[in-house]
This record gives C-alpha cells, sequence and structure tokens, in this order.
C-alpha cells in the first residue's frame, strides 16, 4: 500500500512537469482574440466609462489607414450621423471610433474601412445600448429634458447640438470657504448632451464620474464646454480644469492652481496654446485690510504645462463699488439663484451684508459676475462679459480699452464708454442707457464673443434694461445683437438684433449665449431660461436663424426641462468631422 501510494504521487509529479512545459510555451498558451460581428474585432462600448453612447470597433490586430462611417437613423423621422476616421483617430482608439449610437436601442452601423494594404472592406455591426441613466433627485417630473423639435429648414437636417444644462443640488457636504466665495454655490450637478434634429438625444456625459457630492474637488457646474480645433473638448468644474475627447478618453484633468478657487461660466483656448478661466481669488487683501475670497471677478492665463502666465484682477482694473447696474436687477434671479418670492423686486444693497455669493457691490461679493471671456489677438487683449456691469475689453497691460454699456457711473473711465452710432455714423442720443433709433445696450449680457465677420455678438438677457425694472415682468424681453465697434473712433453701432419680437415667451433672465455660424451664415441662439417663471417646468428655446435681415428661422427646439425652475446654460454646434 505505501509503496504504491510513492508511485502515484510520483506519477502525478511527473505528469504535471511533463504538462508545464507545453502550458508554458506552447501552442495552448495563445489565447484566442474574441470573434468580432466582422473582420475586425469586438464592439467595446462606453471604452471610457463616461460616454455610454460611444463605442469603438477594435481593431482585432488589422492595420487600417482610415474608415467611413455611419449610424444609421431611427425609424423613418431619425438622423444618420456619418463621419469619416482619419488614421490618427483608429490610431489613438486602437479602433474605429462609434459617436451618435441612440440609447436603449439595438442601433445599426455602417462602417468602410481601408486595411494598409490598400483593400476596402464594408461592413454592418449592430449595437444595444442601455437606457440613458443619470442622476434622479426629490422634484423632478421627467427623468431627462425633452426637446421639441418645432422646425428644420432644408439644409440644417445635420446639425448636431450640445446642450449645457443644471440640475438641482444633491445633497451634500458644504464647502463654503471660511471668507466667502461662491463655492457653496458650485453644488449643482449639471447635464450635458447633444441633441439632432428629430429631437433625438445622440451623445450624454455620465453625471457619476463627475459628482462632487463626497469629493470638495470634483464640486461644481460642469461650465464653459467649448470644442477644440481638433475635436476635443474643454471644460472647467469648480475647483478644476479638463480636457476630454468625444469618445471620453480623458486628455487632462487638474485642480486650479493654488490661490485660485471657484470657477464658474467660462474657460477658453486661446490661439498661442494658453486656457483662460474665470475665476476668484482666496484670501485677497482689500485695501480696508480685510481678508476676503472674491467672487467671480478674476482672470487667469494658463499654459498647456499649467502653470499661470497672466492674471487679470478686475478689483483694480474696474470700480467694484459702481452700483447703478445691480440696484436695478430682478431680485428673483441672479445666476442660478433663484427666489420666486421676489420676483420683480429689485436688489437692496446693505452695506454691511455679508461676504460671498451675493449680489452686492465691493470685492468679495457678487459685485461683476464675468460670464463670458473671448480673447482678441489683433491686439492681445481679452473681452468680458460682466453681467453686473457690461461689456468691457481690457489689454494685456490691465488697462480699459472700451466698455460697451450705458454711460452711467463710470468713475474714471466714462472716456472709455463707446459711442453709439447709426449706420451713417451719426450720434445717437442716449439717455441713463435708452438711446434713440435702432439701438439698445446690452443688459445683464451673456457671450460677448467676436464673429469672423469682424462684429461682435452679444445675448442681451434685458434684466435692469434702462436701470431700472419694467411696470410688469412680462414687459422683459431678450435679444441676440451684433455690434460694429470702431476702435479708433470709439464707436458703436447696432447691425444686428433678434428676440425683441418674440416678447416675454422667448424672456432668458439668466444664462444663455448667441453664436455666428459661419458654415451656414446664421446666428445660433439658445434663451436657456425661457419660461423660468411658469408654474410648471420652464423650456428653453434653442433658435438658429439666417444672419441676414430676413431672420429666417432654420432650426427651432424648445426643451422641457426636468422641474420647475431649472435651466440651461448654453447651446453649440458640434462638429464630428472635427473630431474623428
Amino acid at each position: 500500500m505505501k509503496n504504491s501510494f510513492k508511485l502515484s504521487i510520483a506519477a502525478l509529479i511527473v505528469a504535471g512537469l511533463s504538462v508545464q512545459p507545453a502550458m508554458a510555451g506552447g501552442k495552448d498558451a495563445a489565447t484566442a482574440a474574441p470573434k468580432g460581428q466582422g473582420e475586425l474585432g469586438i464592439v467595446v462600448i462606453n471604452p471610457y466609462k463616461i460616454a455610454p453612447l460611444t463605442a469603438i470597433i477594435d481593431l482585432g490586430g488589422k492595420r487600417l489607414t482610415n474608415a467611413e462611417v455611419t449610424i444609421r437613423a431611427k425609424g423613418k423621422k431619425g438622423i444618420d450621423i456619418s463621419y469619416d476616421v482619419q488614421r490618427k483617430a483608429i490610431l489613438t482608439h486602437n479602433g474605429i471610433p462609434l459617436f451618435g449610437l441612440y440609447a436603449n436601442y439595438m442601433n445599426v452601423i455602417d462602417v468602410k474601412y481601408q486595411l494598409e494594404s490598400g483593400e476596402w472592406k464594408n461592413e454592418t455591426y449592430k449595437v444595444q445600448t442601455q437606457p440613458i441613466y443619470t442622476n434622479a433627485v426629490d422634484g423632478q417630473l421627467a427623468p431627462f429634458p425633452e426637446n421639441n423639435v418645432q422646425k428644420v429648414a432644408k439644409g440644417f437636417e445635420d446639425r448636431l447640438y450640445f446642450i449645457l444644462g443644471t440640475q438641482r443640488d444633491l445633497e451634500s457636504k458644504n464647502m463654503q470657504w471660511s471668507r466667502g466665495g461662491a463655492a457653496d454655490w458650485n453644488s449643482h450637478p449639471s447635464y450635458n448632451y447633444v441633441t439632432d434634429t428629430a429631437g433625438d438625444v445622440r451623445w450624454y456625459l455620465s453625471p457619476f464620474r463627475f459628482d462632487g457630492t463626497d469629493s470638495n474637488e470634483m464640486r461644481g457646474v460642469m461650465m464653459g464646454w467649448h470644442q477644440m480645433d481638433n475635436g476635443e473638448m474643454i471644460v472647467a468644474k469648480g475647483q478644476s480644469y479638463m480636457r476630454y475627447d468625444l469618445l471620453g478618453r480623458k486628455v487632462f484633468e487638474r485642480r486650479l492652481p493654488r490661490g485660485y478657487i471657484d470657477h464658474s461660466h467660462e474657460i477658453i483656448a486661446t490661439d498661442h496654446g494658453t486656457y483662460m478661466i474665470r475665476v476668484a481669488k482666496k484670501d485677497y487683501h482689500r485695501p480696508d485690510g480685510k481678508v476676503v475670497n472674491t467672487v467671480r471677478d478674476y482672470i487667469i492665463e494658463i499654459d498647456a504645462t499649467g502653470n499661470v502666465v497672466e492674471e487679470w484682477d478686475l478689483n483694480t482694473i474696474l470700480d467694484p463699488t459702481r452700483d447703478v447696474l445691480i440696484k436695478a436687477l430682478d431680485s428673483s434671479a441672479v445666476c442660478l439663484n433663484i427666489d420666486m418670492d421676489k420676483m420683480g423686486k429689485k436688489v437692496e444693497l446693505e452695506p454691511d451684508a455679508p461676504f460671498g455669493d451675493h449680489a452686492g457691490i465691493g470685492t468679495g461679493r457678487n459685485w461683476s459676475h464675468v460670464n463670458s471671456i473671448d480673447y482678441d489677438a489683433k491686439d492681445d487683449s481679452i473681452i468680458l462679459s460682466l453681467r453686473h456691469q457690461g461689456t468691457v475689453k481690457v489689454g494685456r497691460d490691465k488697462k480699459v480699452k472700451w466698455i460697451l454699456a450705458g454711460n452711467v457711473g463710470w468713475k474714471g473711465l466714462s472716456d472709455k464708454v463707446l459711442t453709439p452710432v447709426d449706420d451713417k455714423g451719426r450720434k445717437l442720443d442716449c439717455n441713463r442707457g435708452v438711446c434713440e433709433g435702432d439701438f439698445d445696450f446690452p443688459w445683464t449680457q451673456h457671450t460677448a464673443w467676436l464673429t469672423d465677420r469682424d462684429t461682435l455678438t452679444v445675448f442681451d438677457n434685458g434684466d435692469g434694461r434702462g436701470f431700472d425694472q419694467p411696470a410688469m415682468p412680462t414687459m422683459k424681453y431678450s435679444r441676440g445683437v451684433e455690434y460694429k465697434i470702431d476702435e479708433d473712433k470709439m464707436t458703436v453701432e447696432q447691425v444686428w438684433e433678434y428676440g425683441k419680437e418674440r416678447g416675454y415667451d422667448w424672456y432668458s433672465a439668466v444664462t444663455s449665449n448667441v453664436n455666428y455660424m459661419s458654415d451656414k451664415d446664421s446666428m445660433l441662439m439658445f434663451s436657456a431660461s425661457a419660461g423660468l417663471f411658469d408654474k410648471g417646468r420652464s423650456h428653453p428655446i434653442l433658435t438658429e436663424v439666417s444672419a441676414d435681415q430676413d431672420k429666417d428661422i432654420k432650426v427651432e427646439i424648445r426643451i422641457n426641462h426636468v422641474a420647475p425652475r431649472l435651466v440651461m446654460y448654453r447651446a453649440q454646434v458640434l462638429d464630428v468631422e472635427l473630431a474623428f
């Protein structure tokens, strides 16, 4: 028995030794590649875990030079999404990127690709996606914003619109800095999605990766999305700024540099490789000796590796005690601080108001509220929209070049206020910012951006118009407006406007934007808080019209938000061809 037991053990040992070499280096060691639907590899859905309606067809060991993709439309009224894929994108993702899948649907994708040998292949893939899944909070009336298409003109069917919106506060840790600031406001999560002209969602950003409920570093609204020349997207969020591509691949994600806090509203890229970000300054020493955190009144320029190369302190460039417009604001809506009980009531300024994110004057309060930045490469200057002051151009020398606003209360800067003129160059008479003829200044405006036809577009929200409140709130209106500025003569001419004729239904107390679109000679406008004061859900309105004087509506989409008193932020045209 003992000898038999020893022989059995020896046999097992010998057997084990005999198979190990074959397992380690033999034919059986290789792992068979997963079988794909076509001649390439498998389809990896949501490859970077933050963009659920994207995918990658893995190369499966093949070498490709380029590809063409079409995501087939859903039903008879759906929209195809087609784009070319360059070799760089194929190499970066080790596969063919798929963008624009429908949610909760068996997508059909036609793919044409070229092998290194020059041979072309045509294949069809099917990809089942999951339903849209985002945060759900108390008070919602719908799971996701609803896009109701009103009109799409011929030639605009292929438009894709990137919609940026807000959601209610989630229960979260209080992050209010000890000396005020706007960090507590930055607890809002956000919606970020793409709609086509049929109203279908074709991309959205999963909020969970960026949820700041339990992380001070991650708190904040994702604001200031811009698509770069290479198709990637930049955005900032509270205490950080980041860059991603449309498939969700992270290019970088960085904390704000030390000493700067509370980003919101804007980040842009300049044409010399830097980023400009609207922030605030931590532990700012006021002339009276008080130490505060400032609120939405600092611009910093950061290079590609994160070094701060310049800053603009608006507390020293402008007058933080100018109150003529702030006193005229409707206190029911100051940015996203919404209080329906104060509708139609002017802001009451208190000399000893607490520091922090409150409409007020003096460093440490929300006296400026910068909501957009643009960079003018012609003279290395920045153009800023200050909701509570006006639109201002400032040079790198920190000197004001011009001001687009009513000439009231600009101590020491009155000579920098642009003079309104008509189309013949004749000066227009203005009284407290109200001018004769077809001219009006922008009031509590957003997105003062240059166009490539040598003009400036501004979304004129319209609150505080004429430094006053109208007899009834329903008399308010908003506009998309275009100005021609002559910096030598220090004059401004209004050359185009849209929205006044739409009245209160199109009025947005806060947020919103306007972009001139040179590809179709149109103006894209987003009245992002339309319907904010309705009893039901707000109805932000995306309107793209011809940029001539006919102002024909080319696209209009009305969006039902998920809950009352919620607004969208901005909308922009998304160019898929840039991305791949």
